[in-house]
């Protein structure tokens, strides 16, 4: 009687191994796949993060910033990109980029959404950039555009510091490791830096 039940937990727990079995070479099987058809992995990265603060006030700030963008226009950047003259396009797009050598691509009002959360905040996050700066990196390897434009935080913390963060543009590009476009990425860095500096002067 004892061999019998043996028996069954045996044939049991065999069970459940195939069906545990069956269902991680179905996943491999049905799973996501890239266009190329290799499973898709997962790459880890280390992302250098920049916070700086002041007491000066977050309208200042803001403007400060602002004044430093040019501002980004689709039409014109269409229309240039459709030319043939390569030389004429450049300068079109280049023109509308600020002191700092970036444009406004759009900015993102989350203390106004905070609202709906019955949340008072200042908080704008801004998308800046440069088309031109942008393609020194992706006619190397397209998949620097995922982190072209940048993004940039400035909000007001709750000591009534105006706070400015944004992750370092080498660290992002840099997991591509590709030394084309390094000198390019660290160029942004010092760029960032400077525009938030101005901004917090």
């Amino acid at each position: 009687m004892a061999t019998r039940r043996r028996w069954k937990l045996l044939a049991f727990a065999i069970m459940l191994v195939g069906v545990v079995l069956g269902s991680v070479l179905a996943y491999g099987r049905f799973g996501v796949q890239r266009p190329e058809g290799s499973p898709m992995n997962d790459a880890h990265i280390m992302v250098d993060h920049v916070h700086v603060a002041t007491d000066k006030p977050f309208e200042e700030v803001t403007k400060a910033f602002e004044l430093q963008l040019g501002k980004f226009d689709a039409d014109v950047r269409m229309a240039a990109t459709a030319s043939d003259d390569t030389e004429e396009a450049k300068a079109r797009i280049a023109a509308m980029a600020g002191p700092s050598g970036f444009m406004l691509f759009g900015t993102n009002d989350h203390g106004a959404l905070l609202r709906l959360a019955g949340q008072k905040r200042k908080a704008i996050q801004y998308i800046v950039g440069n088309p031109l700066i942008a393609l020194q990196m992706t006619q190397h390897d397209i998949r620097a555009s995922l982190y072209a434009p940048l993004r940039v935080l400035l909000y007001e913390n709750e000591e009534g510091k105006t706070c400015v963060e944004y992750d370092r543009p080498s660290s992002l590009f840099g997991q591509f490791g590709d030394s084309r476009i390094a000198p390019t990425a660290t160029m942004l860095d010092r760029k960032l830096e400077a525009l938030v500096a101005k901004a917090m002067e």
